[in-house]
């Protein structure tokens, strides 16, 4: 125990100063908010093309990117010959409202995430019940990190418990398989209410890579109502810590 203490004393502070101070840094390799230039779009429709989950349109010679379809693989970004999609290191995605995850040309302005209703509920203490309605265990693995040291969810009133009894919300990744609508409709059932719901990655959004799919869902939305969007695939921790935040303007 002794070796134990020393060795933690000698590792000194260890949780990010973020929010109150800068923000971590990403990866090189980081896919963050897209930026779409309307200028050198000239309609040819390859980056729709390319697109796994269907997630641009073209039309007028516009292109519009919804981020909660996106899984931010960069293909299009690749594939057109404009540069008219440019993939940022924005990790601010998370939206109050599913409309303002469509990015279109000009407007690249962080979506609105903060709910009055929300804040003035839970804006001290928040306690959330995860749910994994069908997830390939990323977005979950990224949910799970913010409860490590570095990140130190807890420092900001925000747990997860173990029952929906005890729970706020619920916090939802996964496109919500047939398997698991009935679980998903239960716990939502079980949290007393006032509730919210935050959907976490693109499947949780719109069913993401398994949109269409016989055996899911359009993701959460189709089930039960929607408070907070966070898209991504996988979602950064920052990504998702961002939108709690904002969700309750801490």
């Amino acid at each position: 125990m002794l070796k134990v203490s020393k060795v933690r004393l000698q590792q000194g502070y260890r949780t990010m100063k973020w929010p109150d101070g800068p923000a971590p840094e990403m990866p090189p390799h980081f896919t963050g908010r897209p930026v779409i230039s309307g200028d050198c779009c000239n309609g040819c429709g390859d980056c729709a093309k390319v697109c796994p989950t269907g997630a641009i349109a073209v039309a007028d010679g516009k292109i519009s990117l919804d981020t909660g379809l996106c899984i931010f693989c960069g293909k299009c970004e690749k594939a057109c010959s404009k540069d008219a999609i440019k993939f940022g290191n924005d990790f601010r995605l998370a939206s109050a409202k599913r409309e303002d995850l469509v990015v279109q040309p000009g407007n690249d302005m962080t979506p609105n995430a903060y709910s009055e209703a929300i804040h003035k509920l839970f804006g001290r203490s928040l306690k959330l019940r995860q749910v994994s309605a069908g997830g390939c265990n990323a977005c979950e693995a990224d949910t799970n990190v913010l409860g490590t040291l570095a990140w130190d969810l807890g420092r900001f009133g925000i747990q997860f418990v173990a029952s929906p009894r005890h729970a706020d919300g619920i916090l939802v990744t996964g496109p919500v398989s047939k398997n698991m609508e009935l679980a998903l409709k239960k716990t939502y059932e079980a949290v007393p209410a006032p509730k919210i719901v935050i959907a976490v990655g693109a499947c949780a959004v719109s069913g993401g890579i398994y949109c269409g799919q016989k055996e899911t869902h359009k993701g959460v939305p189709e089930i039960i109502p929607v408070d907070l969007f966070v898209p991504g695939c996988p979602p950064h921790p920052a990504t998702i810590l961002d939108g709690l935040l904002r969700l309750l303007r801490k």
